[in-house]
C-alpha cells in the first residue's frame, strides 16, 4: 500500500458549524478592496490616435449631406404652402372662406416656416463644420497656410454684409488649394472658382438679399403689402431649395477632391455593349488542301 511523503497523516476534524449572525462590522472603512471607481468595459475607452483629415472631411460632408436635404425638402413645403396662402388671399376678393381652411393653411405656413429655419441653421452649422475641417486637410496637403484664419472665416458667414463676400472667396480658395496637390492650380495664382462655385456664389448672394429684404418687408402695413410678403416668402423659400441643393453639389465635389477614392471599394464594372465603334476586321482564314 502506498503512502504520501512523511508518513500518514492523521484525519482533520471537522469544526462545528457556526450560526451565522449578520454581515461583518468594522469600526472604519475598511482600506482593502477595489477602488471606488464606475466599472467599465476594457476597450470603452477612446482611441487616442491622430485621426486622418480626410476620415473627419468625409464624415462631415455625409452629415452635412443628410441635413441639406432636409433644408431642401422642408423649404419646398414652405414655399407651396406660401403659394397656397397666396391663392387664398386672391379667392377671398370674390368669396369667404372657411375658417377651419383659413387655420390650416396659417398652421402649415408657421409649422414649415419654423422648421425650414431650425434645420437651416443645423445645415449651416454642418457646412461651416465641414469647411474649416476641408481647409485644414486641403491646407495640409498642399503644404500651405490658410488665407484667413478658423475665427476671421466664421465671422465672414455671420456678419451682414461680409457673409455675401467672404463664403463665395473661401470656397473659391479651398478649391484652388485642393487642386494644387493634383498639379492644376499653382499656389501662387489667383484663385479662378468654377461654374459650380460661382453658381453657389450666386445662389448664396440671392438667398441672403431675399431673406433680409423679406424680414424688413414684415415691418410694413397694408393688405398690398401683406400679399407682397405672402410672395417674398415664396421667393425665399425658393432660394433656400436652390441653395440648398447647390451646396450638396459643391460638398461632394470638394470632398472627392480631398479625400482620395478607394479602389477596393469600387464595384467591377462589365462592358454590356458597345456602339459606334467600327467593325474589327475579320482574318482571312487559310486554304485548308483536301486530303
Amino acid at each position: 500500500m502506498a503512502t504520501p511523503p512523511g508518513g500518514q497523516r492523521p484525519p482533520r476534524r471537522r469544526s462545528a458549524l457556526r450560526r451565522y449572525t449578520g454581515p461583518p462590522s468594522y469600526p472604519s472603512v475598511p482600506r482593502w478592496g477595489f477602488p471606488q471607481v464606475a466599472w467599465r468595459w476594457p476597450l470603452a475607452l477612446p482611441n487616442r490616435t491622430r485621426v486622418d483629415p480626410a476620415e473627419r472631411v468625409q464624415s462631415l460632408s455625409a452629415t452635412a449631406t443628410s441635413v441639406l436635404w432636409t433644408t431642401a425638402g422642408l423649404a419646398g413645403v414652405a414655399t407651396a404652402a406660401e403659394l397656397w396662402r397666396y391663392a387664398l388671399l386672391l379667392r377671398s376678393r370674390n368669396e369667404a372662406l372657411s375658417r377651419s381652411l383659413l387655420a390650416f393653411s396659417d398652421a402649415l405656413v408657421i409649422t414649415a416656416g419654423m422648421l425650414t429655419w431650425v434645420v437651416g441653421m443645423l445645415s449651416g452649422v454642418a457646412v461651416v463644420l465641414w469647411a474649416l475641417r476641408a481647409r485644414a486637410c486641403a491646407a495640409a496637403r498642399a503644404g500651405v497656410r490658410p488665407a484667413r484664419s478658423d475665427a476671421e472665416f466664421v465671422a465672414g458667414v455671420l456678419v451682414p454684409g461680409l457673409n455675401l463676400f467672404v463664403p463665395g472667396s473661401a470656397l473659391a480658395e479651398l478649391e484652388h488649394t485642393a487642386l494644387v496637390p493634383e498639379h492644376v492650380r499653382d499656389p501662387g495664382t489667383r484663385p479662378k472658382p468654377s461654374w459650380l462655385v460661382r453658381l453657389w456664389w450666386s445662389a448664396w448672394a440671392a438667398s441672403v438679399v431675399l431673406g433680409w429684404v423679406t424680414f424688413l418687408w414684415g415691418f410694413t402695413e397694408g393688405v398690398q403689402a401683406l400679399a407682397n410678403g405672402v410672395v417674398l416668402h415664396a421667393w425665399t423659400n425658393a432660394a433656400v431649395v436652390v441653395l440648398a441643393v447647390v451646396t450638396i453639389r459643391v460638398v461632394k465635389y470638394l470632398t472627392r477632391l480631398l479625400v482620395p477614392v478607394d479602389t477596393t471599394a469600387i464595384p467591377r464594372l462589365r462592358v454590356l455593349g458597345v456602339r459606334g465603334a467600327p467593325t474589327p476586321p475579320r482574318p482571312e482564314r487559310s486554304a485548308v488542301a483536301p486530303r
